[in-house]
């Protein structure tokens, strides 16, 4: 398997993390959608970072289909999604909030670095700033209330994103979310960011 895809972006980087934990065999190529265009559509004219190119040669999109796939290829330890109901509720909770919180983030980067600055819409920037306090909120809530893995081992693919996500988010945008105010999610992501799997797949 080889994927492929900037470890810069929160997405390949959530999934090459579950792939060392679930102990998968792959191959990941550090390949642009932005500088490295043509060479990324030659791979997938969809030009859809990460994507995963499985044995055969077909190409799957999008981080959370790549996990699915990938979680029927591992063995039942250790387990990338909790099966009970009320596990995979709060997993699939965090998910979507963090999933939500780099998609703002996103938006804003993109809003200010790509689009020229007269063409850029503050009104926009400003709700969409709302929204990614709104997810981090919730997620600081959650993270608050709950006990969350301490050791590498423990983590599932719920936990690699909601760290992922925060140290992309301030890797981007400190400026807008602050630490201070995010104290549970600082700390979550400071222990996660110091295992070895994080280490070696660094964001920047």
């Amino acid at each position: 398997m080889k994927l492929i895809g900037m470890l810069d972006s929160p997405y390949v980087r959530r999934v090459a993390i579950c792939l060392k934990l679930m102990k998968l065999d792959f191959e990941h190529e550090s390949v642009s959608v932005f500088s490295t265009y043509d060479q990324f559509a030659k791979i997938n004219p969809v030009v859809k970072a990460p994507t995963l190119v499985a044995g055969d040669g077909r190409c799957v999109m999008d981080s959370t289909v790549i996990l699915q796939y990938l979680a029927t290829l591992a063995g039942p330890e250790p387990r990338l999604f909790p099966t009970r109901p009320d596990d995979a509720l709060r997993a699939a909770r965090l998910t979507g909030l963090a999933l939500a919180a780099c998609e703002k983030t996103v938006q804003i980067v993109y809003e200010r670095n790509l689009r020229p600055a007269e063409k850029q819409h503050e009104p926009w920037v400003q709700r969409v700033r709302t929204q990614l306090l709104a997810a981090y909120a919730e997620l600081e809530r959650e993270v608050a209330a709950a006990t969350l893995p301490t050791r590498q081992e423990q983590f599932d693919a719920a936990d690699v994103t909601v760290a992922v996500a925060w140290d992309f988010t301030q890797m981007m945008l400190p400026e807008i979310v602050d630490k201070a105010e995010h104290p549970h999610l600082q700390a979550f992501s400071a222990l996660a960011e110091a295992l070895p799997v994080f280490v070696e797949t660094p964001a920047k």
